[in-house]
């Protein structure tokens, strides 16, 4: 059986893969556990000498896979282009610093007594990948992995499935022993299979109810699962921000890739003195921005990934304007007639916003901005923390010290104080409540995939 891949832009066929079958989940398990047995003794240098192979590999065939991951789930060009270029950065960070990282360390030497921790790798580790950024989230695990010595299986998302095996290609092409990166098609119920197979750790980006899944197959197992699941990010702006620089980065905060990102900006919360003004600002900003075909570098939103998406945002929307929401702009499909093919939504403002409204109290994964003014420090900080994720927030205040106070009052694993950016690969990233456990990214994120274990040796 062939699973189609289909062009959010158009609905056309960009390319067909055979499914996995329960056989093929079986025999690759198997495999990898095989090759297991030679890669966790194989010294971390070698290791990460097929991960210099396959950096050149990706820069190589950066324009391709790009223009892959574009067709596949419409991201404008230009993002999937910068998709890759920020993987390199990540994949820089793991070639310099993964033998260090994973080297033995001496804790304590003290007469004859010499006590070392080691660090040993798990097994066969499933990577069950998103389709926002397909390069770098499937990246964030199956290269990680490898270099703490794990083999790996990724089952890529059924939406960018092409670019994704495309990443366990290349890492093939290094001529990394066969059975240490491996490949499985399919849709939720391929990854299923996965994890209910003899697995040893697992790693999944995606939707919390799929991470819970997982989360509780792993419990009975009593294996190691690394969750990065959903998010509802609130956005603070006090009155005394920086609007230029803050508008800028919330722009992207929110619109980047259509929307469709865990760590965007879905909550934007305003104090009053400034509220209107912001209101206008975003209102302004989106009239000018330009929807359309994502392949056109001229477009700077493209479609949403697949119809199931655009009918949840749209059952969203109905909720919030018919419990009285105001659509300060956007709010629908576009007009024209060849974006009405594919899965689009205007960049949306939306201003009256109620606290039982789906856009406040779900995951908004498009592009609608609720934007909610309030008076006083302390009525942001429980607005902000009144959700079932802790992924991330962003606060914009010129007055660093009530940032930082605001900052340690966030339930979330990221906060940033006057910047959006903050995904550097010198940083742990993860979430708190249900967005998450363990950490990507930086040492800590790295170690995450292997086995801590003390010798202690006492000398005669």
């Amino acid at each position: 059986m062939k699973m189609k891949i289909i062009n959010p832009h158009d609905q056309l066929v960009v390319g067909e893969l055979k499914t996995s079958t329960q056989k093929d989940v079986k025999n690759t398990v198997k495999n990898a556990k095989k090759a297991f047995e030679t890669w966790k003794n194989t010294p971390v240098e070698k290791r990460v000498s097929f991960i210099k192979k396959f950096r050149t590999l990706l820069l190589k065939n950066k324009n391709k896979i790009a223009k892959l991951t574009t067709l596949e789930m419409g991201k404008p060009l230009q993002q999937s282009l910068d998709d890759v270029s920020w993987e390199i950065e990540f994949i820089d960070y793991y070639i310099k610093n993964g033998p260090k990282f994973f080297a033995d360390e001496t804790v304590l030497k003290k007469g004859k007594e010499h006590f070392r921790v080691t660090h040993e790798p798990y097994g066969v580790c499933a990577c069950i990948a998103p389709w926002n950024f397909p390069i770098s989230m499937a990246n964030s695990g199956v290269t990680p992995a490898l270099i703490a010595g794990n083999t790996v299986i990724l089952k890529p998302s059924e939406y960018t499935s092409l670019s994704q095996k495309m990443v366990v290609d290349l890492l093939n092409e290094t001529g990394i022993p066969k059975g240490v990166v491996n490949v499985l098609i399919g849709k939720g119920d391929v990854g299923s299979m996965l994890i209910d197979e003899d697995i040893d750790l697992a790693w999944f980006t995606g939707s919390t109810k799929v991470g819970q899944e997982i989360y509780e197959k792993c419990g009975k197992k009593f294996i190691k699962a690394l969750l990065e699941m959903g998010g509802s990010s609130p956005g603070i702006i006090f009155a005394d921000a920086d609007l230029d620089l803050t508008m800028d980065n919330l722009y992207w905060a929110r619109f980047l890739n259509c929307g469709q990102v865990c760590t965007a900006i879905k909550r934007l919360f305003v104090e009053k003195p400034v509220y209107d003004k912001v209101v206008k600002l975003f209102v302004d900003k989106l009239s000018s921005v330009k929807v359309g075909n994502p392949m056109d570098k001229s477009n700077d939103i493209g479609p949403l990934v697949s119809p199931k998406q655009l009918e949840l945002l749209k059952i969203q929307m109905k909720d919030a304007v018919t419990k009285g929401a105001k659509v300060e702009i956007g709010g629908k499909q576009p007009s024209d007639q060849e974006l009405r093919k594919g899965n689009y939504f205007e960049p949306t403002v939306l201003t009256g916003l109620k606290p039982n409204m789906k856009v406040l109290t779900q995951e908004v994964f498009g592009p609608i901005l609720p934007i909610v003014p309030f008076k006083s420090e302390k009525e942001v900080i429980e607005l902000a923390n009144n959700t079932e994720y802790g992924l991330s927030a962003e606060i914009y205040t010129t007055d660093l010290e009530k940032g930082e106070r605001v900052a340690k009052q966030i339930h979330a694993g990221t906060v940033a104080i006057n910047t959006d950016n903050f995904f550097k690969p010198e940083c742990p990233f993860g979430g708190y409540k249900k967005s998450g456990m363990g950490r990507e990214y930086g040492e800590i994120g790295m170690k995450e995939f292997a086995q801590v274990k003390l010798i202690a040796v006492v000398r005669s």
